[in-house]
C-alpha cells in the first residue's frame, strides 16, 4: 500500500483549540471583569472583589476582544469542517449552504454574547432579530421550500444526473419526460424533446418519478436471448 496517497483524517483541531481559548476569555470576564456601565468601586465590588473598576474594565474589554476573535475563528473552522464532511453525502452545493448558515448563525450568537459580556442589554436585540427572521422566512417561503426539497432529494436520490426519468404531477401540467442534466439547490434541469426544462425542487419532490428504459416504457428492455 502506498502510504503517500493516504489522506489524513479531517479533524477540526483548529476549531476546538480556538473554541477553548474563547471559553477561557469568557471565564476571565466572568471572574475578574467589570461591565462598562459600572463606574464606582462600590458597584464594582458587587460584581467582583478581585480588582477595581479600572482594571476590571480593562479585563472586560481585552477578554471580550479575545473572545470575539477566537470564537469567530472557531466558527469558520467548524463551518469549513462541516462542509467538507457533508459534501460527501449531499454534494458540494449543499455543503456550502450549511457552511454559510453556520457562519451566519455563529457570528450572530458571538456578537450577542460579546455585547452581553461588555454589559449591554441584548434582550431587545434578540426580540428584534427574531421578528426580522420571521418576516424574512415568510418572504422567502418559496425559495426555502425549494432549498429543503433539494436536500431531501439529495438524500432520497430518486434519480441521478444522466438518467432518463418521467415526472407526473398536476402542478407541473401533466407528465414531463427527459434526461436529468443538472441538479441544483433550487431546480432540477431536464433535457426534453422540447428543449431544456427547469423544474422547482419542491414540485419534483411532490411528484411521481419513474425511470424510463431504452424502449421508453418505463422499464428496462429485456436482454436478447443468445443465438
Amino acid at each position: 500500500m502506498d502510504t503517500g496517497t493516504l489522506k489524513a483524517p479531517n479533524r477540526p483541531w483548529r476549531a476546538i483549540i480556538t473554541l477553548l481559548l474563547a471559553v477561557a476569555a469568557a471565564v476571565a470576564v466572568h471572574v475578574a471583569g467589570v461591565p462598562l456601565h459600572v463606574t464606582t468601586a462600590r458597584q464594582a465590588a458587587m460584581v467582583t472583589t478581585l480588582v477595581g473598576p479600572d482594571v476590571g474594565h480593562l479585563v472586560t474589554i481585552s477578554a471580550t476582544v479575545a473572545f470575539f476573535i477566537f470564537a469567530v475563528i472557531s466558527t469558520f473552522a467548524f463551518a469549513r469542517w462541516a462542509r467538507d464532511v457533508l459534501e460527501r453525502f449531499v454534494g458540494a452545493a449543499y455543503g456550502a449552504i450549511v457552511r454559510y448558515a453556520m457562519i451566519l448563525v455563529g457570528v450572530s450568537v458571538i456578537l450577542l454574547i460579546a455585547l452581553s459580556m461588555l454589559g449591554f442589554r441584548v434582550g431587545q436585540l434578540v426580540v428584534g432579530g427574531a421578528v426580522t427572521g420571521v418576516l424574512i422566512t415568510i418572504a422567502a417561503q418559496q425559495s426555502l421550500s425549494n432549498l429543503f426539497a433539494g436536500v431531501m432529494l439529495q438524500f432520497a436520490q430518486p434519480f441521478r444526473v444522466g438518467e432518463m426519468v418521467r415526472i407526473r404531477s398536476g402542478a407541473l401540467a401533466g407528465t414531463i419526460e427527459g434526461t436529468v442534466t443538472e441538479f441544483s439547490i433550487t431546480y432540477v434541469q431536464l433535457d426534453t424533446e422540447d428543449g431544456r426544462v427547469l423544474l422547482p425542487n419542491a414540485q419534483v419532490l411532490a411528484a411521481a418519478v419513474s425511470p424510463v428504459g431504452p424502449d421508453g416504457d418505463g422499464v428496462a428492455a429485456p436482454a436478447s436471448a443468445p443465438s
